[in-house]
């Protein structure tokens, strides 16, 4: 029988065009393994080219030894140096700027005690405690964490490395990107903070640190590579574009930071895929990119508004793909192309295959969101497509998305299958708002009331495409159908129609 050991790092990392590619990790600059001569590494040496692993095979010792061939000699290091591999200069440098989150929240339940007592909290309220971590991007004190972290709290207290406490107010946060920003006054101190690495710069298999404050246990810190870049995770938020990581994520990682291995912020913990609540090495970042986005836009007191392309597209599919003639199935095929809108000011036409935007690739509408999400309304920007089997290159400029037609917002009461039901016209800026991939003319529902009797079969962010078999257009249309009665309701939702009948 066999044991195999594999994955002890012997002679370093190495870099290319040091010392012969040959250095051990540190945070810049580099110190060579061989002479102690120093190299200067960027972003593109960051990478690691090649680990020379130790592989000690160990035969178990048995009656069946004595026939063995003579085992190889493995190759032992020369001296202690070659051993060294530490990340503890990198978590030095970026561990002062992750902080824990705590927040309480006072939550409403339903009164059980009919006198006070003195000592116990008055019935009616229950005090509710939750825990994540955040990353300081200025040293100012403003933080970014995740929107879930603090959601509905009262109270929200920030607990530096060092362990000092401060009160955190909210600057504003984004729930369709899952991201908020609050800050912490520190009367003029300049705080430590990371700085932000282009996320789109980040590559599969590039190595990474994941810190935060797991099950309430402070600055933990683990290591893994970049397993996916633009990996969809859905429901998670808006624009459904993560980077995948392999290194330990747990509960209370959330809004902790995804460093790269030159000190700088590449992510924000956000989500991880499991059945059983715990790592399994498929963890979410929410790029640094966004996250760029969202505290330029923040700290002014404003919100993300994704800009409008003025299309309709869909996902190339391989039939699709080989329809067009296309050498893979990649990009999104422009379906319609609004009138008046960026689209058709740049000249682009039904059936043309968007394949990049700013000489990034578009596999699928959510990156192409998470792309637009990063850019300025008004921003021109080359958009390369594939037409008639030729590849060339619009220039577009992006705009706001319009709310046309007007919202028209009415709230749906009454003995009727939708009563309790909010709904507005469909528009492109309401589309933005809802976090929708796309938008179609209509009514969709903004809101259902708790215990409706239209919540038994619609939610906000449905589009009620029909009533009794009939397309339906605008509100104004929908109340007329309703006062003269409804048998049935045609539902849009994550690209599926369903029809429920009514007696």
């Amino acid at each position: 029988m066999f044991l195999i050991l594999s994955g002890t790092p012997v002679g370093g990392m190495h870099w290319p065009g040091c010392c012969n590619g040959r250095a051990t990790l540190g945070i810049q600059p580099l110190i060579c393994g061989k002479g102690g001569r120093k190299c200067s590494a960027g972003d593109g040496d960051q990478r690691m080219i090649g680990l020379r692993y130790l592989a000690a095979t160990i035969l178990i010792a048995g009656t069946a030894m004595a026939g063995s061939p003579t085992a190889v000699a493995q190759p032992l290091p020369g001296a202690r140096s070659e051993l060294a591999f530490s990340y503890a200069p990198l978590v030095k440098r970026v561990s002062p700027a992750v902080v824990n989150i705590y927040t309480t929240t006072n939550a409403r339940v339903q009164r059980r005690l009919p006198f006070p007592f003195p000592g116990v909290p008055q019935a009616g309220e229950r005090v509710q405690n939750s825990l994540g971590s955040g990353v300081l991007v200025r040293p100012d004190g403003l933080i970014v964490t995740n929107a879930h972290v603090i959601k509905g709290a009262d109270e929200i207290r920030v607990v530096l490395a060092d362990r000092r406490e401060f009160e955190a107010k909210v600057v504003t946060q984004d729930e369709r990107y899952d991201l908020a920003l609050v800050r912490i006054d520190g009367a003029g101190e300049k705080f430590p903070f990371l700085e932000m690495r282009d996320s789109d710069s980040v590559e599969v298999g590039d190595i990474v640190l994941a810190i935060g404050n797991p099950f309430g246990l402070n600055q933990t810190v683990t290591s893994g590579i970049v397993s996916a870049v633009a990996r969809s995770a859905g429901g998670v938020n808006d624009s459904n574009f993560f980077l995948q990581t392999d290194a330990a994520i747990n509960p209370g990682n959330s809004g902790g930071a995804l460093v790269s291995l030159d000190a700088r912020l590449i992510g924000i913990n956000t989500a991880i895929y499991s059945q059983s609540g715990g790592s399994v090495g498929i963890g979410f970042a929410t790029p640094s990119n966004i996250v760029a986005r969202m505290v330029a836009i923040g700290e002014q007191g404003g919100r993300i508004v994704r800009p409008w392309l003025g299309v309709s597209m869909q996902r190339v599919t391989p039939d699709l793909a080989a329809g067009f003639g296309l050498a893979r199935p990649a990009g999104l095929v422009v379906k319609e192309v609004f009138a008046n809108g960026p689209g058709a000011a740049a000249g682009l036409r039904r059936n043309d295959v968007i394949v990049a935007l700013r000489d990034l690739p578009i596999d699928d509408e959510a990156g192409l969101r998470f792309r637009l999400s990063t850019l300025q309304v008004e921003a021109i920007v080359p958009v390369r497509i594939i037409r008639g089997g030729k590849e060339m290159v619009v220039e577009l400029k992006l705009a706001a998305p319009p709310e046309d037609p007007p919202r028209d917002r009415s709230s749906l009461d009454g003995r009727q299958p939708l009563s309790g039901a909010t709904v507005v016209n469909m528009s492109p800026a309401v589309a933005e708002e809802m976090g929708l991939a796309e938008w179609r003319p209509g009514v969709t529902v903004v809101e259902v009331k708790p215990g409706a009797y239209a919540g038994r079969f619609v939610r906000p962010g449905d589009m009620i495409l029909a009533t009794n078999g009939q397309d339906l257009k605008s509100v104004e249309d929908l109340k007329k159908r309703i006062a003269a009665g409804i048998s049935s309701v045609s539902i849009g939702r994550e690209g599926m129609v369903s029809t429920v009948q009514f007696r």
